[in-house]
This record gives structure tokens, C-alpha cells and sequence, in this order.
């Protein structure tokens, strides 16, 4: 008798063959699967979770609510669905205020197998504390059209590093300490220098030095910040950050392994010999590296004191703006909660000190010890710290992205808690619930110690802050006194007076008319997109400019 004969044996080899065809069928589908998720991951999850509402809005429990065709057409060209008066695209739009940008580039199979990875995605689960109301306007005072408009003129558009929109990723201007040429990052990868024709050449290109360097899937990775030493004509010290993917080097800053890790933000020191090189060369010294959640409020400024004298306790001092990684909206509120967390934090570090946990930086002395548990943290409470700036009576303001409700300008001191994720600007967000829901302070508020923004604006009037500038220039005298920053999507321009920025009490924010060689106009008009992308830089003189990086342009505020 031969053993495949033995009726136990028989049933254990169709038994072993089941397995396999099952084990080959639930390969072919996770291969499938995988690759409409690493679709989503790279074009959809800046925007997009299947938890709570973002930039746009959650996408669990689509199955049995919208069919193919319609989200195809959607993928295809958001725009063409609103121009049609598509009912449910109307409604995201109003809700949301902009558009997604077409991803008509996919291909067909593509677009098939992001859908079916999106319907695969149940409904988030409504919990109780999800379902109370909050407040439907927050400010419900419009910001008032200012007297004295902002002429802008066309300095340069810088070269397309995308083959889609946006034509560029402009996004930090800064300036040569030595030759006080202008200095403009696109977080592609390349950091331009200009010349006194505003030509730009490529001084660093962190492609030349990172293999493992991504700039995908856009919006916060990539190359993020640079700044010099205010000692480089001595030492030469350059630093920048950069992503790479999740888990290539054990990062300083780390959380539980069961909880995702999409990228690593790291700090460099670069020693630059000349210092008149137009080039950086050499290689880095790794500072730190941070593991963040999502690709998203990851790293987004690094930045000196540019008031501090030698002497002064500030001078030399690196300012680090770490956002909550998008870890709030992923359901992990703990991580920017807790106070010996670098997430949601402003840290303060000396690059060329080495008392540091990893020996590769310093720790100021001055810094609140002992108040977060992290002597690295200056103050904490921040979802998108995205831009710090100082001005010439000492203040430090620090502008932080709201998640869906409200924008904040904050003036920063050590050892201060801002709020988040329990505050979103001067009102309260139930992280327990939905975080897309602010409502009003508690009575017991003062108890818990936060510290409130100087001036916010809420989502009716812009969808993302951007920080900005003190006007020290000389060219345009009106606008001495003033705070200039503005709304990252709409392109609106705004100021505060610097004399109504007090702790306590809000600033009155005005919008600025454009013009561009004395014409009035609109950067979306410009720009003739729906999300400007606005930036602004400053030069050596105090001179500010306005980047609009959905088309890589570049314009000087003139008189």
C-alpha cells in the first residue's frame, strides 16, 4: 500500500493543498492591497485619514456610499466635479475650502487600486464624546480690509522640480551671513543662492549627500529648514533638515514599536571652509533624528536668534519647531501630550555643545529644566509650529497650524504650555472625541495653565497659517511696526501692530490689498490655482518677499 493511500494522510494533503491555494489567493490579494496602499500612502494620507477629518475629509465607509465612477471622476479632476455643481463635491468644497489637486496623471489600474484599497476602510466608530456639538463659528468677526496695500514686483520663478502641480516646493528664504546673498530652499531638495541679477545657482543639494533621502509624498517632507551659525564667519557651521524613510537609523526620538513610523526628520551640521563658497561640500555630523507618525508637522524650523549678541544667554542657540507628526490624528494624542516628548514641542539646543543624552549637542543651562521632563523643550502645546521669527524689542512669535478650526500666532516664553492637543488657539478640543470641534473655554479654564495666542483667525478666513516677518526694511515706511504673515492656501496677506501683541489679549488682524506694479490684484489670481501656497522671506536689509510656490514665483513687497 502506498502511504498517499492511508485515508489520514489524504486528508492531511488536501487539507496542506487548501492552505496553499488559500495562501496563494490571500498573497495575490495582499499584494493587491499593498499596492493601492502604498497609492494612498503617497498621494492621499497628507490630506486624507480614515479616522477624522483633515485638510479633506475622512474617507472610512465610502463602500455603499459613493460608486467607481463617481470616485474615478473625483480622483480625475476634483474641479471639473465642482464646476458640474456636483452636489456632493459642492458640499466638501464649502466645508474644506480648497480643492484637491487632479490626479489625473494615474493611470487607470492605479486609480482601481487606490478605490479598492479606500472601500476596503470601514466607518470610524462614533463615540458619544464625537457627537457633541461645538461651535459652528468661532470668531465670527471678519478680518477688515487694511488702508494701505502691499505692491508687489517680480523678482524671479524659480526652476520646476515637479512634473505636476506644484511647479516648485518653495519654501524657506534665508541669507548668506557673508555675502548677504539671498538664499531659497524648495524642499525638492536644492537650497538656491542668488546672485545680485536674482540668477539663481544651486548652493546645497541634498540628493548629493543622502541616498536615502524622500521628498515624497510632498507637503512636509523633503528638505525642510536651514540656518548658519551666527558664528559662521568663524566656525563655518551651516545646519539643515531632511527626511528619510521610516526606520533606516535608530532614531534619538523614538515612541512604542507598535505604533507606525512613516519618516525620520534629521538636523545636520555642515563646516564650510570657505565661507564665500557658493557650495557646500564636505560631509555632515548627524545632531538628532526624530521619528514622526505621518509625513505630515514633522520638523519645520530650525532657527537662530538674529538679535542675540555674544554674551547674550540666547546667542548660539538652535530653536527646533517639531509638530505632533499628524500623531493626534492617527488617535495617538499621548505622544505630543506628554511633557518628555519632543513632539508638539519647541526645543532649544546648543549645536556645539555635547551634554546631550546621544553627545551630539548641547543642552542650554537657561533652558526651563526640569518643567517637561525634557531639558531640551523651551514650551510645548503646539499641533504645526511652522515658523518662529523674533523682533527688535525682544519678542518671539511662533505661528501654529490649527487642525480644522482655528489659526494662532503665539508669543513665545520658556516653560509655557500652549495646549494642544487639549486647545486648539483660545478654545477647547476634546482629543477623547472629534478634534475637527472647538468649543468654548471651561469655566475652570485658569486651572490648567495654558497660555492663549496673541491673534488667531479661524477657518473661514484661511485654512493654514504661515509666519512671517517684523518689517525692518527702509523702502516701504509704512509698514514699520508691523508683523506681516499670512494664509497658506487662500494667499491672503496679514499684519498685526506689533504694539497690541501682549500676553493676555488678542491683536486686531487686517488684511492687506495686493497690487503687483501698482495694479490691484489677488496671488490666486496670479497664481491661477486654488491653493496659493504662500511663503515670505527677508532679506538682509529687512526687506520682505512674497513666494507663491504652486508656480515657483518669487516678488519683492515695493513701494
Amino acid at each position: 500500500m502506498k502511504l498517499t493511500d492511508c485515508q489520514p494522510f489524504q486528508s492531511f494533503y488536501r487539507l496542506l493543498l487548501s492552505t496553499i491555494a488559500l495562501l496563494t489567493c490571500s498573497y495575490s490579494y495582499a499584494q493587491h492591497e499593498s499596492n493601492g496602499e502604498k497609492l494612498f500612502s503617497l498621494h492621499c494620507e497628507t490630506c486624507h485619514t480614515f479616522k477624522e477629518d483633515g485638510i479633506g475629509p475622512q474617507l472610512g465607509g465610502l463602500k455603499g456610499v459613493l460608486d467607481q465612477k463617481y470616485l474615478t471622476a473625483f480622483i480625475n479632476s476634483p474641479q471639473a466635479m465642482i464646476n458640474a455643481k456636483n452636489p456632493r463635491a459642492l458640499e466638501k468644497y464649502k466645508k474644506f475650502g480648497t480643492i484637491m489637486p487632479n490626479f489625473n496623471h494615474l493611470k487607470p489600474k492605479e486609480i482601481q487600486e487606490l478605490i479598492a484599497f479606500i472601500l476596503e476602510k470601514p466607518a470610524p466608530k462614533v463615540t458619544a464624546a464625537a457627537q457633541k456639538k461645538g461651535l459652528t463659528n468661532p470668531i465670527p468677526a471678519p478680518i477688515q480690509m487694511a488702508t494701505i496695500s502691499l505692491n508687489l514686483k517680480k523678482v524671479i520663478q524659480f526652476p520646476a522640480t515637479n512634473t505636476i502641480k506644484p511647479r516648485t516646493r518653495i519654501n524657506k528664504m534665508g541669507v548668506h551671513p557673508i555675502t548677504k546673498e539671498n538664499l531659497v530652499a524648495d524642499s525638492q531638495g536644492k537650497i538656491y543662492i542668488l546672485n545680485a541679477n536674482n540668477e539663481p545657482d544651486v548652493f546645497f543639494d541634498v540628493m548629493n549627500h543622502f541616498p536615502k533621502f524622500t521628498n515624497v509624498p510632498g507637503l512636509a517632507t523633503g528638505l525642510g529648514s536651514f540656518a548658519f551659525h551666527p558664528d559662521f564667519a568663524q566656525n563655518g557651521l551651516f545646519y539643515t533638515t531632511h527626511t528619510e524613510p521610516n526606520n533606516q537609523v535608530k532614531a534619538d526620538f523614538a515612541y512604542a514599536d507598535s505604533i507606525p513610523v512613516k519618516l525620520q526628520w534629521i538636523i545636520n551640521e555642515w563646516v564650510i571652509d570657505n565661507k564665500t563658497s557658493r557650495t557646500v561640500t564636505g560631509k555632515p555630523r548627524e545632531l538628532l533624528r526624530i521619528n514622526v507618525v505621518t509625513q505630515i508637522h514633522g520638523l519645520q524650523e530650525i532657527a537662530f536668534n538674529p538679535y542675540a549678541k555674544p554674551g547674550d544667554e540666547d546667542y548660539g542657540l538652535m530653536y527646533v519647531c517639531e509638530g505632533d507628526g499628524g500623531a493626534v490624528e492617527q488617535g495617538y494624542a499621548f505622544i505630543p501630550k506628554r511633557k518628555n516628548h519632543v513632539w508638539g514641542k519647541v526645543l532649544r539646543i546648543d549645536p556645539t555643545g555635547r551634554n546631550s543624552k546621544n553627545g551630539q549637542y548641547g543642552i542650554p543651562k537657561s533652558n526651563p529644566i526640569g518643567r517637561f521632563g525634557l531639558d531640551e523643550i523651551y514650551a510645548a502645546g503646539f499641533r504645526n509650529p511652522n515658523r518662529i521669527s523674533w523682533t527688535k524689542d525682544g519678542k518671539v512669535l511662533v505661528t501654529n497650524i490649527g487642525q480644522h478650526e482655528i489659526e494662532s500666532l503665539y508669543l513665545l516664553k520658556p516653560g509655557k504650555d500652549y495646549g494642544w492637543p487639549n486647545r486648539e488657539g483660545a478654545f477647547l478640543i476634546d482629543s477623547t472625541g472629534t478634534i475637527n470641534t472647538v468649543f468654548p473655554l471651561p469655566a475652570n479654564d485658569a486651572q490648567f495653565g495654558y497660555t492663549y495666542p496673541v491673534a488667531q483667525f479661524d477657518h473661514d478666513e484661511g485654512n493654514a497659517i504661515m509666519g512671517g516677518f517684523e518689517y525692518i526694511g527702509s523702502q516701504v515706511p509704512e509698514l514699520k511696526g508691523k508683523y506681516i504673515f499670512g494664509d497658506v492656501v487662500k494667499g491672503r496677506v496679514f499684519y498685526v501692530n506689533l504694539n497690541e501683541i501682549k500676553e493676555g489679549s488678542q491683536a486686531t488682524i487686517h488684511e492687506f490689498p495686493i497690487m503687483l506694479d501698482h495694479k490691484p490684484t489677488t496671488l490666486k489670481e496670479l497664481c491661477k490655482v486654488v491653493k496659493v501656497d504662500f511663503r515670505i522671506g527677508q532679506d538682509a536689509s529687512g526687506e520682505l518677499y512674497i513666494f507663491t510656490r504652486s508656480d515657483g514665483m518669487m516678488y519683492k513687497i515695493a513701494k
